[in-house]
């Protein structure tokens, strides 16, 4: 095992490897912006290391700079978390040329996944049900139209190298494609470097459900259940539990069998998601994408398994046995849910910085709080606005979403505004009670 890791990130999930790191043994260096210097991940780390100005171009993107401070504090690996450089291909190799490790899947496996299109390919030639679809990138309006007819409405329109819902957007007709082609364009090129977009069918009121797997350092995929990211705005994900109310056995078995079969077609190692949409009328299910990292909500598999998701990935990455014995997984216990708690306004969803002038987080029974703040910090307005993941577990459903209902409603946080009172409508739903949720529940609410 290493003896100490650099984490490229900031905020919860530097914090979050920063406790791992300790319980292992492993010294831990963290790095920030001068908007960060005195953040709690920054406080919690053995060594700091300034990497430029707040904007994250000049500071958490610099590749270069990042392995610098690594070589510099004799880290022997980074772990990048998520967000940032965690899918950069060209980042994970700088890292190994310099003789460092990174705490993650293969640059190969990075690539083959980071183009929608190719990634749908691939699953497809293994076998794992995908959506139809465009098989080559679509660059002009006259061939999106013609796409659309053989494809048939509706339709997703999305950046091929995009993730993260970011410029995605349903239309239903030919006309509504037309006006969505560009746009869908321009977004794509802005954020992602590229102008290809990818032309899929959409599943009205579909679930989105994704597999953890694990790809060890032996070359086995295990998969460690599913989780139910149906809760969305604006395809950005805000609740996740597990195991999904909509997963019946017959249908997690194959969805676990599909993800596998995934990891494999690519030579998987280390941590990974395998993402779909469920039709919950059908019970059919098609792939998505493959996030090639650890996920924000990675806290509920690790509730209701007892596996420490990160020091797996450091076990993989260091060429060690996994803590658990792959061939007899632990069995998922109980009900898990993960709340995305953002300093935001909770009925516009647009982002709200501000000073935390007063914070009580809640306390109790089956409740998990991970967050990169306390009271006297500040949410700057250059990073994304997480605050906090509050996660419960109970012994079943109606258990979580109990103890989920009394979390929320004893969080205090004064300062920022913050999604909380969201999260207590959103719970109180009958929708969400009964558990038939699906990505279209955050619109139906906000009616």
């Amino acid at each position: 095992m290493f003896d100490t890791v650099l984490i490229a990130n900031r905020g919860e999930i530097a914090c979050r490897i920063i406790r791992t790191c300790r319980a292992l043994g492993i010294r831990s260096v963290a790095v920030h912006s001068e908007a960060d210097a005195s953040a709690l991940h920054v406080r919690m780390a053995d060594e700091a290391v300034l990497i430029g100005p707040p904007p994250a171009p000049q500071s958490y993107l610099q590749a270069e700079t990042i392995i610098s401070a690594a070589r510099d504090t004799g880290a022997q690996a980074i772990h990048p978390g998520y967000g940032f450089l965690a899918e950069s291909a060209h980042f994970a190799r700088l890292v190994a040329e310099a003789g460092l490790v990174w705490v993650g899947p293969s640059p190969e496996s990075i690539e083959a996944m980071g183009d929608k299109i190719a990634a749908r390919n691939a699953m497809a030639f293994a076998g794992v049900p995908v959506a139809p679809g465009t098989e080559e990138p679509v660059h002009d309006l006259d061939s999106a139209v013609k796409a659309g007819l053989g494809i048939g409405y509706p339709l997703m329109v999305k950046a091929s190298a995009g993730g993260g819902g970011i410029g995605m957007s349903v239309v239903s007709s030919e006309a509504d494609l037309r006006k969505a082609f560009e746009t869908a364009r321009t977004r794509a090129e802005r954020f992602f470097g590229s102008p290809s977009i990818l032309l899929e069918r959409y599943i009205p009121d579909a679930r989105h459900v994704e597999v953890q797997i694990l790809g060890l350092a032996d070359g086995r995929i295990v998969a460690l259940g599913e989780r139910d990211c149906s809760v969305q705005r604006r395809h950005q994900k805000l609740l996740e539990e597990t195991p999904s109310p909509a997963v019946s056995h017959q249908l997690r078995e194959r969805m676990l069998s599909a993800a596998v079969r995934a990891g494999e077609a690519v030579a998987y190692r280390n941590a990974g998601t395998v993402e779909c949409l469920v039709d919950p009328a059908t019970e059919e299910f098609v792939f998505l994408e493959m996030n090639t990292r650890l996920q924000v909500e990675h806290p509920v598999t690790e509730l209701v398994t007892g596996i420490d998701l990160v020091a797996e990935q450091l076990r993989v990455a260091a060429g060690e046995a996994p803590g658990f014995d792959p061939d007899a997984p632990p069995s998922p216990r109980g009900h898990a849910i993960e709340m995305r708690i953002y300093a935001e306004d909770p009925v516009r969803f647009l982002p709200g910085p501000g000073t935390i002038s007063s914070w009580q987080p809640p306390t109790g029974e089956g409740v998990r709080l991970d967050t990169g703040y306390v009271e006297g910090d500040t949410v700057t307005p250059f990073y994304d606005p997480l605050i906090a993941k509050l996660c419960v577990h109970g012994a079943d459903r109606e258990e979580a979403v109990h103890r989920a209902s009394q979390a929320v409603a004893s969080f205090e946080i004064h300062g920022p505004k913050n999604n909380l009172p969201f999260f207590a409508e959103l719970l109180a739903s009958r929708e969400f009670r009964a558990g038939s949720y699906t990505t279209s529940a955050v619109e139906r609410l906000r009616r």
